[in-house]
């Protein structure tokens, strides 16, 4: 018998748009700490963080470095002259209330910018404080998890029902014989899924089983319900800091029950705004180390946390003029990679000199890492990695 080919993983399709420039929004219930959070996330004052409803009402926008070990390695071994590390955008959208799909409160705006991100950072309120004014009343994290999940799902209901509507017309005076005519059809199928999924099933698309023509197909929608989420639990600074809440064991069980699968980071929004006001990092240091051992700011996880969700990766360009991080989407070969730079390195590509970074620090220097064959040049098949290092080279 002939030997076996090797099979090839096939890779899941993605859901979202196909673009390297990627943005989380932050999302929940009014005064539940998001301004707050955008504000540290952001270093910056912009969202006028207020105790009311609604104090937030046009999404702010801000570019937030992402941590990187790496990028920092980089910096010290060629000490550039500029450095540019990888960027997540945040946005800071107002707070959502019950029947914001019907347009209550700010439910519109609300949902329509949520619409215009790539993901979400959900952030909910486990911390009881009477001078905070709470949109319910009063503090219940999964009552809150709830209102926002059957928000989004009854907006995606009510596009998918119209888009349902207007393929079933479009099908009706389709023929038999084209491509086109069949793949009319086909949409009609598989907007009913999607509709199954959301009605019948109470299922977030993003967590539904979909083949490429089905991804294809919600892709197009735009829907709420297909972003990935990321739940970020805003504690009290006591509770932050000795890692026990009465909430947090029922906000993991809710997620395990509805999203499995989906990352919970515990915050405290009031101990990042009191880092945020003091004045230099030795300040930020010894005010953390009052609070108990190994207590640190949670943002450099949730920054880092919301760009490996929209599964963004990186890879760097290197030298005495320049260190940068530039931002992928996983599983992007090396022309495009080498696109995001200039669509003429994309369009005349000819090949890339690439090296991990894993062997660059292993090596020491560049030219050590050539002399140990690290350093490939590779074709218009590559697949980028995480962390690769880069030189591209492309026609006249």
């Amino acid at each position: 018998m002939p030997p076996k080919k090797n099979q090839q993983t096939v890779e899941k399709p993605r859901l979202g748009r196909p673009s390297n420039n990627l943005k989380m929004g932050i999302v929940g219930l009014p005064n539940v700490g998001k301004s707050t959070l955008f504000n540290a996330i952001a270093k910056c004052d912009l969202g006028k963080a207020a105790n009311f409803p609604y104090a937030t009402i046009e999404p702010e926008e801000a570019r937030v470095p992402v941590p990187d070990e790496r990028f920092l390695w980089l910096c010290d071994l060629y000490k550039p002259k500029s450095e540019v590390p990888a960027f997540l955008t945040v946005i800071d959208i107002a707070g959502l209330t019950a029947g914001a799909s019907t347009g209550v409160g700010l439910g519109n705006a609300f949902l329509s910018n949520v619409r215009s991100v790539d993901g979400i950072f959900q952030v909910i309120r486990a911390f009881d404080d009477a001078d905070i004014v709470h949109v319910e009343g009063d503090v219940d994290p999964t009552r809150d998890m709830e209102i926002i999940s059957t928000e989004l799902r009854l907006k995606d209901i009510e596009w998918v029902e119209k888009s349902l509507d207007t393929a079933r017309k479009n099908a009706r005076s389709a023929g038999n014989n084209s491509l086109e005519d069949r793949k009319k059809k086909e949409e009609v199928v598989i907007i009913e899924k999607i509709l199954k999924c959301l009605q019948e099933d109470n299922m977030d698309v993003r967590k539904g089983d979909w083949n490429a023509k089905e991804v294809d197909v919600i892709n197009s929608l735009m829907l709420l319900t297909a972003k990935p989420v990321i739940y970020i639990v805003n504690l009290s600074e006591r509770d932050y800091a000795r890692k026990k809440n009465k909430w947090l064991p029922k906000i993991k069980q809710w997620i395990d029950e509805n999203n499995p699968g989906d990352l919970l980071i515990p915050f405290s929004a009031a101990l990042e705004e009191q880092l945020f006001s003091l004045p230099d990092d030795n300040a930020r240091a010894e005010y953390l180390s009052k609070q108990g051992e190994g207590v640190q700011s949670a943002l450099g996880k949730i920054t880092k946390s919301g760009y490996d969700g929209l599964d963004l990766i990186r890879y760097f360009t290197a030298g005495p003029d320049e260190v940068r991080a530039w931002s992928i989407r996983r599983g992007v070969k090396a022309p495009q990679a080498a696109g995001v730079i200039h669509s003429d390195f994309e369009n005349k590509f000819v090949c890339g000199e690439i090296m991990a970074f894993e062997d660059l620090k292993a090596a020491g220097s560049e030219n050590a890492c050539r002399a140990n064959g690290k350093l490939a040049q590779k074709g218009k098949t590559y697949e980028m990695v995480d962390g690769d290092i880069a030189h591209w080279k492309a026609g006249a």
